[in-house]
């Protein structure tokens, strides 16, 4: 009882301030996590969260209802310790981060290469259709696959029609498995994306469709499918697969998808 007394008393002193302060701080936390998912940090930075808060508030309570000065003395120490150590445990993530800053994506630069990346995808999707060489190309947008790239083999190269055929060109070290395109460039290639277990999915497709439905099931990747028995171009987006796509077509569904704004074109021009 004595420690919910003194938990309501807490509340009760608690100015707008206060609230103004938790709110940052759960914007901070929750902005945090959605950089972090997908990476390896992330399950490493809920349970520094879940330790930090709750050491603190036990010894917080602790503290204010047994009169602990010493406790209250080092508590602002151990909490400072906490996050030296956090600084050392998120290194790849933090330089990411910085790397990320420093490359300024937002500017139009970044744009422009994306739209490179685009036609660079559509040129291979349509050579590789013709000559039914399959193919399985995943664009990464707000759910960044740090964890995948890991696992497969890591590029960090200009997205090109001539490397994209060269690492799907059958009998290539790398060709059974799946690209990530990443920021506009290839981050990795031989990237093993997690199959769905899903029954509803038709039995005629292979395993690259059902590796693009699971990836699609797991993240908001934009996934480019080459059936190498038909040659039919298909996309895959939030576990739904749209088939029979043209290089035209393709392109079109990339740049809407991918939040570019749609080709204005003049059929009278």
């Amino acid at each position: 009882m004595k420690i919910l007394e003194a938990l309501r008393e807490i509340l009760e002193r608690r100015e707008w301030t206060d609230l103004i302060e938790l709110l940052i701080i759960g914007f901070a936390v929750f902005a945090t996590m959605r950089f972090l998912r997908g990476t390896r940090g992330a399950r490493l930075l809920r349970g520094f969260t879940f330790l930090l808060i709750g050491g603190t508030l036990v010894v917080y309570l602790l503290a204010n209802v047994l009169d602990l000065e010493r406790i209250t003395v080092l508590a602002p120490y151990f909490v400072g310790a906490m996050f030296l150590i956090a600084l050392v445990a998120f290194q790849p993530e933090l330089r990411r981060a910085l790397i990320r800053l420093g490359a300024a994506s937002w500017i139009i630069e970044s744009v422009r290469q994306m739209d490179r990346s685009i036609d660079a995808v559509v040129d291979t999707a349509a050579y590789l259709s013709k000559n039914k060489i399959g193919a399985l190309i995943a664009f990464e947008r707000d759910t960044e696959f740090g964890a995948l790239i890991e696992g497969g083999c890591k590029l960090d190269s200009e997205v090109t029609k001539e490397l994209l055929t060269t690492i799907f060109w059958p009998g290539s070290a790398l060709h059974d498995m799946g690209v990530i395109i990443s920021q506009g460039r290839i981050a990795a290639a031989a990237v093993q994306f997690p199959l769905t277990e899903s029954g509803n999915v038709d039995p005629s497709l292979g395993s690259r469709h059902r590796a693009a439905i699971g990836l699609s099931e797991d993240s908001d990747a934009v996934i480019v499918v080459i059936s190498e028995e038909t040659g039919i171009i298909s996309v895959v987006d939030k576990g739904k697969m749209r088939r029979f796509l043209t290089a035209e077509t393709l392109k079109q569904l990339l740049k809407d998808e991918l939040g570019r704004p749609p080709e204005n074109v003049n059929e009278d021009a």
